[in-house]
């Protein structure tokens, strides 16, 4: 039977000895987790709270140990998650036993913009409905044309001019490997920089630099006849014996992409738990939350499943607490995030056979990357204008007295509303601090290339796990076409000094 049909049982275990040092970077829900999955998904699910749900309320926060006052504030939250959503505002009437609610157009939601709150066009005596249906429409349409205008404006008085003289200056030295990896930057298919690395690394006896370069042009396929030998004397085609974890420093140092701004993710992850409450909830509210069926969850110490196995044996390597895991063989998907609290996997069916434990590994690693905190908002949102709206919500939160266009605080005041009752104090501390740094170092950053950069570091981590180009590219190669831009950081990585030190620390690196 093929590599490709069969994995072999205890493939995804680890060896004697594995070091998987403390959990770190993951989603932390606090105590409002069990508190949300027993209460509110019920409670607001017909816009009303009884006098008998306000009692279920209150007892859940005396045995959640959580004083009334907090529990309020999360109530607020949710509410104005709510609101915002679905252009609504509650009020309450008669006091606390009942809630109902009236139009107020015109408010943001975690989920998607709201439509542009317009004035009514005046009706025209005589007129059908249909025409006045059309004028209503036709204001609202000009009502949102202005409306981008402003934010196109905002956009081009925004836009970062970035200046690389890298590719006018002089020809690197052929003994100065940084000078040489800064080549293969500029231009990862140029195989030249890459055989002067090589020879770099012989002449230094650096057996683990030279088999990682020459990995670099064997996947390219422009390796002479030295660098494959070598490349294939080296290459093992099962899953590597790692030693250690990824620490938490090693994440931000050596796998994080440049591009990923990390004061960015500082910020995203400290509103990230409150995002996803306010996610999940209106995905169930609008019956959109998919529903995972209980007797289909894998417990993966027991477990007999591989691709079960392999995401705890990802997530331990990588430093994180595995997530509930599911499988449904029905979807055609490989591994897909189901929005929950916590987030939850569903395995199908591509992952659960035809795949080489090389190609789990890779799988599991780039979406376990998108559960640290300062990522899952990437996840939850991949538009960048909600990305925008989120940042500025964070940072309004932090100094509410912040400069926002209009046209734009019409959209994050609401986002902020519903995220800030459930931070904590300490939570806001953080966000001052952040909110300080990101002022002194320019009060500027680009989402859209922290976005990019967020992704490149997922297939970084899958990289690092799976240990093979060919199996990466393998991968990618269906979803870029050619050499695309995140298979080309691959080759980069691989010849990086990050790369070269993350094996070391993993217990991987080859030693002469």
């Amino acid at each position: 039977m093929s590599e490709r049909m069969s994995i072999a049982p205890g493939t995804f275990e680890h060896q004697a000895g594995f070091d998987a040092g403390e959990t770190h970077g993951g989603i932390r829900l606090g105590k409002f987790e069990a508190m949300y999955e027993e209460i509110f998904a019920e409670v607001i699910e017909d816009g009303v709270i009884t006098v008998e749900e306000r009692e279920r309320l209150d007892k859940a926060a005396d045995s959640m140990g959580l004083d009334r006052e907090r529990l309020r504030k999360l109530e607020a939250a949710l509410q104005s998650a709510w609101e915002a959503h679905h252009n609504v505002r509650i009020v309450v009437q008669g006091g606390p036993a009942a809630i109902s609610y009236e139009d107020d157009a015109g408010r943001a939601s975690l989920i998607m913009p709201a439509p542009v709150a317009v004035p009514a066009a005046p009706a025209v005596a005589g007129e059908s409905e249909q025409i006045a249906a059309l004028r209503k429409e036709i204001a609202a349409l000009r009502a949102r044309i202005r409306s981008l205008e402003g934010e196109l404006d905002d956009a081009r008085n925004n836009v970062a001019v970035e200046v690389d003289l890298g590719s006018v200056a002089a020809v690197a030295s052929e003994d100065d490997p940084t000078d040489l990896q800064r080549r293969i930057r500029q231009d990862p298919t140029d195989p030249e920089p890459m055989r002067l690395l090589f020879r770099w690394a012989r002449a230094n006896n650096k057996l683990d630099e030279q088999w990682c370069v020459a990995s670099a042009l064997s996947f390219l396929g422009k390796a002479s006849a030295e660098e494959r030998a070598l490349f294939d004397q080296h290459r093992k085609r099962d899953l590597p014996r790692f030693t250690n974890a990824v620490s938490s420093d090693a994440w931000r140092r050596l796998v994080f992409h440049p591009d990923e701004e990390l004061l960015v993710g500082d910020i995203f992850s400290v509103i990230t738990s409150a995002v996803l409450l306010g996610r999940v909830s209106a995905l169930r509210r609008d019956k959109l939350l998919p529903k995972l069926d209980p007797s289909r969850r894998q417990d993966p110490a027991t477990s007999t499943i591989s691709a079960v196995r392999a995401i705890a044996w990802s997530a331990a390597i990588l430093g994180l607490k595995p997530p509930p895991i599911f499988v449904d063989p029905e979807l055609s998907q490989s591994i897909e995030m189901i929005p929950g609290v916590p987030p939850n996997l569903r395995v199908g069916s591509r992952l659960l056979s035809g795949r080489t434990p090389l190609e789990v590994a890779f799988e599991c690693g780039r979406t376990l990357a998108s559960f640290r905190e300062e990522h899952f908002v990437r996840w939850l949102f991949p538009g960048i204008p909600d990305l925008e709206d989120l940042f500025l919500a964070a940072l309004s939160i932090a100094n509410p007295a912040l400069p926002i266009p209009p046209h734009a605080k019409a959209r994050v005041a609401p986002i902020a509303a519903a995220i800030a009752p459930v931070l904590e104090p300490a939570h806001v501390d953080r966000l001052r601090g952040y909110f300080l740094r990101f002022v002194e170092e320019g009060g500027r950053t680009n989402l859209q290339r922290w976005a990019h950069g967020v992704d490149k570091t997922a297939c970084r981590a899958g990289f690092a796990l799976a240990n093979d180009l060919e199996t990466a590219g393998r991968i990618l190669a269906a979803e870029e076409k050619g050499l695309g831009e995140r298979m080309q950081d691959l080759v980069v990585f691989a010849c990086s000094e990050r790369y070269f030190n993350l094996r070391k620390q993993l217990g991987v690196a080859l030693t002469s």
